[in-house]
């Protein structure tokens, strides 16, 4: 029998041994009256070794995350979602039969406890027990608290087990739901609503990403998890709302890193009457607002590197870092045949049908990238890799688009969208062209967007913000499976587990 096993084995006895002795291992009657941040200020009075005179009774309930056992009375240390806290257990005053079964409870039990306050001889505010009830028995033990979780796929895999113990995992997820809140809280100030669009869609559009597939029984027909609302989202302004927004979970069946889950939370939002250049002054101000209030600055640090995210954020096109920073010849950069012969050069596989921009995007990509490191917006994308975004009208090759790159990392996507049903539908049949043999997922051309891009869509301008990428980045987290609770792993090895 494995060491987990025997240890599993171990707790079972001995919580069938307190079932034995009446003890109710998984009880629902204590509603705890208090939360351990009351009983802080109303003790602040109390000197040590002094108790409440007022004898005012309080009743908490958590989980048991130390204990300290003597012959007649025990020291244990609560915790609940607001904190910790000590209680005293003494034997005179809960009874000898409660202590001498509370004396075979363990560290990760549950429990609810009734009391007085008082202070320690050291000065430490504490409960006092009069009554303790165990609410839920644990029979597995918890990690050493010196060194908790340290097996990182662990801490992703039983994340129960890593909030317990883990303050900083409990700290991010506390900060995830902040940012999201605050994100939500500012858009609606500028007058967006939040809207819910389809999560199954019946054509697989909106990215050039591969999209889940199932089936659905009633209808007789494929769908796809959405790889992102955005096609939704625009036949929304079609219908007069001038200002949405949606946050919530898109999928795409590719591969796992640091970077990428198979199923990840996006902001998309869209604005009529507005262009790229104000999506990307909406960001720089929502952005920077929400870093200084969840971290009290805007001068943070991200895995050992400064960040500074106080406006105004750098604005370079495509071209002018390819030569400013990656040290491009710009007469090169700028040559149609030249640049896909360098994209090759540089080991880039290009299909035999890809144009300059593609090399362009491509060489950006592997040379650029990772170097921007303050925030740093993108514009000037070919149209060969925007098939949503509006043509410059200048420049009919590149588009009025951004992407948004912070240590490294692109966080957002912005663009000036085409609202010309005729281009619109010439791109989307070049998408499908481009997009290669793939023997599960067959591309079509979605005629209803076309459709009710021919009732008209007024102009606009809409943005996709990564929420786990932005978590990471406020969080300093390195890994994007720190910031979402359950993340998408292999299936777990459970051949080595042996049966009792």
């Amino acid at each position: 029998m494995s060491e987990e096993n025997q240890t599993l084995a171990q707790r079972r006895e001995k919580a069938e041994a307190l079932a034995d002795l009446g003890v109710k291992l998984y009880s629902n009657g204590f509603t705890p009256a208090n939360k351990i941040s009351d009983l802080l200020p109303r003790g602040e009075h109390l000197e040590a070794e002094q108790k409440d005179e007022n004898g005012t009774l309080y009743s908490i309930a958590g989980r048991v995350m130390a204990m300290r056992k003597f012959g007649k009375a025990a020291f244990i240390t609560i915790t609940d979602r607001t904190g910790q806290f000590q209680c005293y257990i003494k034997r005179d005053i809960v009874g000898e039969e409660i202590y001498a079964t509370f004396k075979k409870w363990d560290i990760g039990d549950i429990v609810g406890v009734e009391g007085t306050l008082f202070c320690t001889r050291v000065g430490q505010l504490s409960l006092q027990a009069q009554k303790i009830v165990m609410i839920s028995k644990s029979l597995r033990p918890l990690p050493d608290k010196w060194h908790g979780l340290s097996d990182v796929e662990t801490r992703y895999r039983q994340r129960y087990v890593d909030l317990i113990v883990t303050e900083k995992s409990r700290e991010t997820f506390r900060k995830r739901v902040q940012i999201i809140r605050l994100v939500r809280d500012y858009l609606t100030r500028e007058g967006f609503m939040e809207v819910e669009t389809p999560m199954m869609h019946a054509v697989p559009g909106g990215a050039t990403a591969k999209p889940f597939k199932t089936y659905h029984n009633a209808l007789e027909m494929p769908l796809y998890l959405r790889v992102a609302p955005e096609l939704y989202l625009k036949r929304l302004l079609v219908g007069g709302f001038e200002r949405v927004f949606e946050i919530n979970r898109n999928f795409r069946n590719e591969g796992l890193s640091t970077r990428h889950n198979p199923e990840f939370t996006m902001l998309e939002f869209y604005q009529a009457y507005a262009t790229y250049e104000d999506m990307s002054a909406l960001t720089e101000k929502m952005l920077s607002e929400v870093c200084n209030e969840v971290n009290g600055t805007m001068q943070i640090e991200y895995q050992g590197t400064p960040v500074n995210l106080a406006p105004p954020w750098r604005r370079m096109t495509m071209l002018d870092s390819l030569v400013e920073i990656a040290g491009l010849d710009r007469a090169v950069i700028e040559d149609d045949e030249k640049v896909k012969a360098l994209a090759i050069e540089h080991g880039i596989e290009l299909a035999e049908n890809a144009g300059p921009g593609k090399a362009r995007t491509e060489l950006f990509e592997l040379l650029v990238e990772e170097k921007l490191i303050e925030p740093t917006f993108i514009t000037s994308y070919p149209a060969e890799v925007s098939p949503l975004a509006r043509r410059n009208e200048k420049n009919p090759d590149i588009t009025d688009r951004f992407e948004l790159f912070i240590t490294g990392r692109e966080l957002a996507n912005a663009f000036s969208e085409l609202n010309d049903p005729v281009d619109q539908e010439q791109r989307f049949q070049a998408q499908i062209d481009n997009r290669g043999d793939d023997d599960e997922i067959h591309p079509e051309l979605d005629h209803d967007y076309i459709r009710a891009l021919e009732y008209g869509m007024p102009s606009a301008a809409g943005e996709g913000i990564g929420i786990d990428r932005l978590v990471m980045l406020l969080t300093d987290a390195p890994s994007i499976r720190d910031v979402i609770l359950f993340p998408h792993l292999k299936a777990e090895n459970r051949e080595s587990k042996v049966q009792e």
